[in-house]
């Protein structure tokens, strides 16, 4: 999932085939942190800095009104916290500052990377809501996770991937009523293991 990711936003190279966005490779979209808001797993946040600072680099190179550092860090709960040293964030708030500077350009795509690790319920339910608002303003969203019960919840569209192949792509709506996500997952990667062993 990480992999498919990197190469999305030219992190790492394919082997064969292209990744594009909206028809376009990343690395050629003019100031591409404008339009795609991505949240790695173990994204770089500097310990000794605190919200507001770390944010204000990004606002810097993205040329984004500095009032956004202010609404982003309310936007994830963290307005409390936005003069405390990095250091002493919990994972889960490391991963809402991280969530916030994905928000900071309020792009048309947002790629998140695991983004609930480190979330506890509340964390949760509450990133549940911001991902379906975001999708109901009309922002793409791509989750990648390995919670998936939690996916479950709020997404729309499926893709299985599997030794660098998509194995199955669909939507949820599509699953049979007594077929969960999980059970779909599984019976997925059996059928491909299967063919797999049979080729």
């Amino acid at each position: 999932k990480s992999t498919t990711i990197r190469i999305l936003l030219g992190l790492a190279a394919a082997d064969s085939g292209t990744a594009t966005i909206a028809g376009r490779d990343y690395v050629r979209i003019p100031r591409p942190s404008r339009e795609i808001g991505v949240l790695l797993e173990n994204a770089g946040l500097h310990p000794g800095l605190t919200p507001v600072k770390q944010l204000r680099i990004a606002v810097a190179a993205s040329a984004v009104p500095a009032d956004r550092i202010i609404t982003v860090l309310d936007e994830v709960g963290l307005t409390g916290a936005k003069n405390r040293k990095i250091k002493t964030f919990s994972q889960g708030m490391r991963q809402r500052l991280g969530i916030a500077h994905a928000l900071l350009t309020e792009p048309r795509v947002l790629i998140l990377d695991e983004p609930a690790n480190g979330l506890d319920p509340e964390g949760m339910i509450w990133l549940r809501g911001l991902l379906r608002d975001y999708a109901a303003r009309g922002t793409t969203v791509l989750v990648t996770s390995h919670v998936l019960a939690e996916l479950e919840r709020f997404i729309d569209d499926i893709v299985i991937i599997g030794d660098g192949r998509v194995l199955s792509q669909t939507s949820l709506d599509k699953l049979p009523a007594a077929v969960d996500l999980e059970a779909f997952y599984l019976s997925t990667m059996h059928i491909a293991a299967d063919r797999e062993a049979q080729s």
